[in-house]
């Protein structure tokens, strides 16, 4: 599952039928995958260890059973927790998987406030929680058919799934709706940084994107990722960069200017920061691991 770009370009699941199951980890290749955003609402089931799951400014560390709920168009990241590894199961859907039209009466009561973020359920759920266990035996049920085509058993397990969230959410707050905002405005720029992570980027074109000022752009992105806007971009393009290395055969000083960086020190000295070990030992260390996984 490709987390790298945002909003997510890969298509999940078959436009005929807009549902998948991935299963995923962390640290693996990567110690996490940054902010990204898609059309489908995501269920993820934490099957062992622990990690870090964040939704639109809101970090939930999760461990074994641990259920989180992602509604549809939510910024999100998921990362190690320190030390800690975490194996995972994400179910995506769209919902027009489950409606036949957006006039349908179950839409409006159902679907389009989870959509929209007017009604939202507690997104992280602990194993003990009411909500875990009802979801628990239909996600299961989801995870251990997922190489099956069974279409109509997918369908009634996530219509009972969004039939117990619908039931435990509540009226979204103002401050969460004004987040949301924010989020949405957010999101232009992170799809333009998508597209020119390889270019300069000044804090003044960020700003302009955001349709904020310069000062507020800085004090808000701040805000909502937890990091300065010029390290969101730098740890994003060594983000493509480590994908590269395994990817691809280019020499590093190459890989190091398709991202971006253009003083090859610089880029050794940030990905060494950032991944705890050179461009060239973590291109060793990984296609060693894959050759070992496949042989």
């Amino acid at each position: 599952m490709d987390h790298r770009m945002p909003p997510e370009a890969k298509i999940h699941g078959q436009p005929s039928f807009p549902y998948t199951v991935y299963k995923g980890n962390v640290p693996g290749f990567f110690p996490f995958y940054p902010l990204h955003w898609h059309e489908e609402m995501e269920i993820i089931y934490i099957c062992s260890g622990q990690g870090v799951i964040t939704i639109q400014s809101h970090p939930y560390i999760v461990k074994t059973d641990d259920i989180v709920i992602v509604p549809p168009q939510s910024v999100h990241s998921i990362e190690q927790y320190p030390d800690a590894q975490m194996e995972y199961f994400n179910i995506l859907f769209q919902f027009s998987l489950l409606n036949y039209s957006t006039n349908d009466a179950c839409y409006e009561k159902y679907f389009k406030p989870l959509y929209c973020h007017s009604k939202l359920p507690p997104l992280s759920l602990a194993s003990e929680m009411d909500l875990n266990r009802l979801l628990r035996p239909h996600i299961i049920h989801l995870i251990e058919n997922r190489k099956k085509s069974e279409e109509l058993m997918v369908k009634s397990n996530l219509f009972a799934i969004v039939h117990h969230i619908s039931q435990y959410s509540s009226p979204t707050s103002c401050a969460e709706l004004s987040l949301k905002n924010n989020y949405d405005k957010l999101k232009n720029l992170l799809l333009y940084i998508q597209s020119n992570y390889n270019c300069t980027i000044t804090v003044e074109k960020a700003a302009a994107i955001c349709g904020f000022s310069p000062s507020h752009f800085m004090k808000l992105f701040k805000e909502l990722t937890g990091k300065s806007f010029s390290q969101y971009v730098i740890d994003y393009r060594l983000e493509i960069a480590a994908g590269q290395l395994i990817e691809t055969s280019d020499k590093i000083i190459d890989v190091a200017e398709n991202v971006g960086f253009h003083n090859i020190s610089y880029f050794t000295r940030a990905f060494r920061s950032k991944y705890g070990e050179t461009p060239s030992a973590y291109r060793d260390r990984c296609i060693t691991n894959i050759t070992v996984s496949h042989p």
